[in-house]
């Protein structure tokens, strides 16, 4: 078994890097001036190389480089034995090890040393796995426009499901955040001990407060000075013949505006963003009348951001989502010089029914951990539908949904229980030092899945989650995979599932047995910790007992 350099964690990302390079030797380098008509056109780096998932696969292989991209790279697709030697001699920080490679009818296959891989990630720094592999710096702010104040304060029977999905994507998006480095703050803040909080709080969100009592009449009153000055304010002759209401709940819808309204506030919102080159807004935003709404939530984003620059994520409904363009670019004209991208969420649709977020009795059956997963499993920007109707509509039960994943987060817990049992029993001696153990003992191909398909990459998922957030460019709208958490939870616990049901890891108490199952307590109880960290960032506590 081959030792790993200590350098860094395994990561797939660095191993595909450089087998690519392997695989392309000093030619990526090359100018292109220097190649003639006859010269090959390479593919593209990030796609010689594929990493395996399916239990299928694997058994055969971990990396593949298909034949397609052979025949383009190499005469008649012949891998040269000088490349071959450099993929065979691959190491490096972060790059798994190799067990050997061969070229077959699908292409160029890679199998990695198994066994060197578990005892790198079991038997080493195994926390590194569980969290993004860099802290970033910045703040950012998550607006919540359905939490905002139309006339009053939502309520958990006004609350739709559409605006309750978009609450739980902004709670998410900012455990996901912070585990990223960032300081992330909420708006709006909610009138304490009000109905809203003590809904959101039974679905474990903790969403900030202030004083049921608390005005913001001195942020509304400069924000109103600030766009009564603004450049983009509109006078007399500079009128088009159609407005935009700023709020109201008009929703963007356009009236005739001639004589009505004379005298109003209005704001050319199509000069904001034309003018300060931000792209992806609707070119139909036109001029907008503020109304008292408007100045409301612009005085909460004022003063939440009053100390520091923040990148605000706007997180609304594909039905607000009109109105909240207009409320980043009317903040944009008071002066406001903040960073701000939009996540707009698909709609959620009960076929046959009309239900506000209480639920009303399938609240009762529901968890935390099932809501977040029905409404949080799905793309953002793809609709949601509940048959609620239909027995099994909604995943209560089955391997779809949170109540499976925490179930089977609940079995881990209960193994090591029954362990510690064990030990004190005397049956099982204590769990020794990962460098006394043989991890070549983990033959079972589920055991390679869980490490290879779940525990290496995890820390990778976690770093997509901050990209978009340092990006300007793109447009309005704000590039983040929300739904890849519960999916991969969903998928971790089918997984695991099905190896925990097949393989026997409490064993016979004899000494030449230990040796496996020490090794594989070692794998679980890593598994243990990913879906705690995993759970962490849908701030959902693991359950315990079963």
């Amino acid at each position: 078994m081959e030792e790993i350099e200590e350098l860094s964690p395994l990561r797939v990302a660095s191993t595909v890097q450089a087998l690519s390079s392997a695989l392309r030797g000093n030619r990526e380098n090359a100018p292109a001036a220097n190649r003639g008509k006859g010269d090959r056109v390479f593919p593209d780096p990030e796609k010689l190389w594929f990493k395996e998932s399916s239990a299928k696969n694997l058994r055969n292989r971990d990396f593949l480089s298909p034949t397609t991209v052979l025949n383009t790279l190499y005469a008649d697709g012949q891998v040269p034995p000088a490349v071959m030697s450099r993929v065979l001699s691959l190491r490096g920080s972060g790059v798994l090890p190799v067990a050997g490679a061969e070229v077959m009818g699908e292409g160029l296959r890679l199998r990695v040393d198994r066994a060197a891989a578990f005892k790198a990630v079991l038997a080493g720094r195994t926390a590194d796995y569980l969290k993004p592999s860099s802290q970033k710096e910045g703040c950012v702010l998550i607006n919540c426009p359905a939490l905002h104040p139309k006339i009053y304060t939502p309520t958990p029977e006004t609350l739709t499901l559409g605006q309750l999905r978009t609450v739980l994507l902004a709670d998410h998006m900012g455990a996901l955040l912070r585990s990223q480095g960032f300081s992330v703050f909420y708006c709006p803040k909610l009138p304490k001990d009000g109905n809203i909080v003590a809904f959101l709080r039974a679905l474990g969100i903790d969403w900030p407060t202030a004083a049921a009592d608390l005005t913001y009449e001195e942020q509304e009153e400069q924000i109103l000075k600030a766009l009564e000055s603004s450049i983009y304010r509109e006078e007399g002759a500079d009128r088009g013949r159609k407005t935009c209401r700023g709020g109201g709940g008009g929703g963007g819808k356009k009236v005739e505006e001639e004589e009505e309204n004379e005298g109003a506030l209005r704001i050319n919102l199509k000069r904001v963003f034309q003018e300060e080159g931000l792209l992806g807004y609707d070119p139909s935003l036109g001029t907008c009348i503020v109304q008292r709404d408007s100045i409301s939530q612009l005085a909460q984003l004022d003063l939440c951001t009053a100390d520091f620059t923040v990148t605000v994520l706007h997180v609304t409904s594909c039905q607000d989502e009109f109105r909240q363009q207009q409320m980043a670019m009317l903040w944009r004209a008071s002066g406001a010089p903040h960073a701000q991208k939009h996540v707009v969420c698909g709609p959620v649709k009960t076929p046959g029914s009309h239900l506000t977020a209480t639920w009303d009795d399938i609240i009762k059956v529901m968890t935390s951990a099932t809501v977040r997963f029905e409404l949080l499993s799905t793309v953002h920007t793809s609709p949601v539908t509940l048959d609620v109707q239909k027995e099994g509509g909604v995943s209560t039960k089955g391997p779809r949904g949170g109540v499976f994943v925490m179930y089977n987060c609940a079995r881990l817990h209960t193994l090591f229980d029954s362990y510690e049992r064990g030990v004190e029993k005397g049956l099982y001696p204590e769990i020794p030092e990962g460098s006394q153990l043989d991890f070549s003992a983990l033959k079972e191909e589920g055991e390679w899945l869980l490490l290879f398909n779940y525990l290496i990459p995890f820390s990778e998922l976690l770093d997509q989650s901050g990209q978009a957030i340092g990006y300007e460019g793109g447009g309005a709208r704000a590039n983040i995979k929300t739904e890849q958490i519960c999916k991969f939870l969903v998928s971790l616990s089918k997984d695991f599932s099905s190896y925990y049901n097949r393989v026997h890891v409490l064993g016979e108490p004899l000494p030449h047995l230990f040796n496996q199952m020490f090794c594989r307590l070692y794998l679980l109880r890593a598994l243990r910790e990913l879906y705690h960290s995993a759970l962490e960032t849908l701030n959902l506590p693991p359950i315990r007992q079963l």
